[in-house]
């Protein structure tokens, strides 16, 4: 009797197969995907708790710049994080560009408070706590950056790549809070809401540049789930 020979499985490994090794690799994506977004939420929630406490403490509108635009970073992480449940790059596109909206709110926001504290001027204190303030900013901003950085990195994603280097830019921004006390111990009260405003140029750039890096991103040539 002739030998019968079994169908080709359609989940092969040839190249119009789903293979199970693809689907392995987009689930751990996924997974790594959101265990940096989730590592580097957690570090920035924190960051922001302890320089929202430092500014009941000394009122400082360059710390609440920083600290609002912290707070907003650290938001952006869920739909990113939802882009990676749906291992999807249309997902993450569209991630990226609710990062860009969320920036410029935070710039914003950011603007209207430096200006009414140019009108409104009012004395800062605890000019020691403040830099600190700014200094804490700094290194929870760039623990992020590097989180976001190398997963963005290893797993080809642009979206968590433009989070990771507006992360990175927001640590450069709360050194400016360290300037701000710096000028107001000097005597120049009004360098706390000059520098307020320079943050708000320095956030408004960097929408301008995280908006640029989503849009450039052609995205895959072809879903390797799906090819």
């Amino acid at each position: 009797m002739p030998t019968r020979t079994r169908p080709a499985e359609p989940h092969g490994h040839g190249p119009h197969g789903h293979s199970h090794g693809l689907v392995d690799r987009s689930i751990t994506r996924s997974r790594d995907g959101l265990r940096a977004v989730a590592i580097s939420l957690a570090v920035l929630l924190l960051t922001s708790i302890a320089q929202g406490l430092i500014f009941v403490a000394t009122g400082s509108v360059a710390l609440l710049a920083d600290l609002i635009h912290n707070v907003g970073d650290a938001l952006t992480a869920i739909p990113v994080g939802i882009a990676f449940v749906m291992r999807s790059f249309v997902a993450e596109k569209r991630a990226g560009y609710f990062v860009v909206a969320a920036i410029f709110v935070s710039a914003c926001v950011a603007a209207i408070a430096a200006v009414d504290r140019l009108i409104n001027p009012q004395t800062l204190d605890h000019l020691g706590t403040l830099a600190l303030a700014g200094v804490i900013g700094f290194i929870g901003n760039e623990i992020a950056a590097q989180i976001r950085l190398r997963a963005g990195k290893r797993l080809s994603s642009p979206a968590l790549i433009a989070d990771g280097n507006h992360a990175r830019t927001d640590g450069l921004v709360s050194l400016a809070v360290v300037a701000s006390a710096i000028t107001v111990a000097l005597g120049f009260d009004l360098g706390d809401p000059i520098i307020g405003l320079v943050i708000t140029v320095v956030i408004l750039r960097i929408t301008w540049q995280s908006l640029q890096t989503i849009k450039a991103d052609p995205g895959p040539a072809a879903d390797p789930v799906d090819a």
